[in-house]
């Protein structure tokens, strides 16, 4: 073969294995970049900013609140609704009430716009934590560093105490020493022994959460919902003040609260009001499920 044909082929030769060489880097570069952000704390998609509230999504009970009789769509268990029966908003009314906050799992629905902000190691630049603020009435602490869950006995906290990570895209965020409160303004309760998963998600300017709460006292399964915020480019800090105030005319230590009889009465009404069976409006992991509608059927409710 002649010389410069030979030397041609060895060139196209080495110019393909550069384009190889290339190629793979290019690739492992891409495959790895996830990886290799985790590792160093870096996170995979910035959440962080104002977050502006969105009302579409359940908005009736997001803004006056759940009517009262009004279980559907909850798994609560029989304790969790004689829990409920009893609620009585008037506790609002009473001194160490009125400046109350929402605990993390009930204050996603609030009418609150979130402020998410996020600690840097000033060295490596790794994430230590991300702080999600509600106008002040909580901090909620997600700490990034690896650390573990405190004690059973460890106090627990309107926010509770969270740990995150990156799975892929989506910040993954568990919570455990919450205070007992309610899940829906009618009374659903949580216990303080709920434990919550979280699912942060962002698309554009939309921030997605999914909110897993898991209850061994007052839910026969976990209670699942999603929630939508928008990204706001004007967003200021509000701080909320609040102030205790003279409510009531009620001697001190009194406390209102809901009869069974009211209780029924409510319930019935509810069911009545929209046309569905008492057993439907009670709730329960059952009626969560669409095969629930079958069984009413069968049962001869229309």
């Amino acid at each position: 073969m002649p010389a410069s044909r030979v030397s041609g082929e060895l060139m196209k030769r080495n110019q393909l294995a550069r384009c190889s060489i290339g190629i793979l880097a290019l690739s492992l570069s891409v495959t790895a970049a996830p990886a290799f952000a985790q590792a160093f704390g870096a996170p995979i998609m910035d959440i962080t900013g104002h977050w502006a509230n969105r009302q579409h999504e359940d908005s009736y009970g997001r803004t006056q609140g759940e009517e009262l009789g009004d279980y559907t769509g909850t798994p609560l268990n029989e304790a969790a609704r004689q829990r409920a029966d009893l609620w009585d908003a008037g506790l609002y009314g009473l001194d160490e009430w009125q400046c109350r906050p929402h605990t993390s799992p009930n204050i996603w629905r609030s009418v609150y716009p979130a402020h998410i902000t996020r600690d840097v190691e000033s060295v490596t630049g790794e994430t230590i934590a991300y702080h999600i603020n509600f106008q002040n009435l909580i901090d909620r602490v997600i700490w990034m560093d690896g650390r573990p869950h405190p004690s059973e006995d460890a106090p627990h906290t309107w926010a509770g105490f969270s740990t995150g990570k990156w799975e892929g895209d989506i910040l993954t965020v568990t919570t455990t020493h919450l205070k007992e409160y309610i899940l829906k303004r009618n009374g659903v309760p949580h216990s303080d022994r709920a434990t919550m998963v979280e699912h942060i998600m962002r698309h554009g300017d939309w921030l997605t959460i999914v909110q897993i709460v898991t209850d061994p006292i007052y839910y026969e399964e976990p209670f699942i919902q999603s929630t939508d915020f928008a990204l706001d480019l004007k967003g200021t800090e509000a701080p909320v003040l609040c102030e205790v105030g003279e409510e009531s005319d009620h001697p001190r230590g009194w406390v209102p609260h809901r009869s069974l009889e009211r209780a029924q009465k409510d319930l019935e009404d509810f069911a009545k009001k929209h046309n569905l069976p008492i057993e439907a409006v009670k709730g329960g992991a059952e009626t969560t499920y669409p095969e629930y509608r079958k069984k009413l059927k069968q049962a001869g409710v229309q």
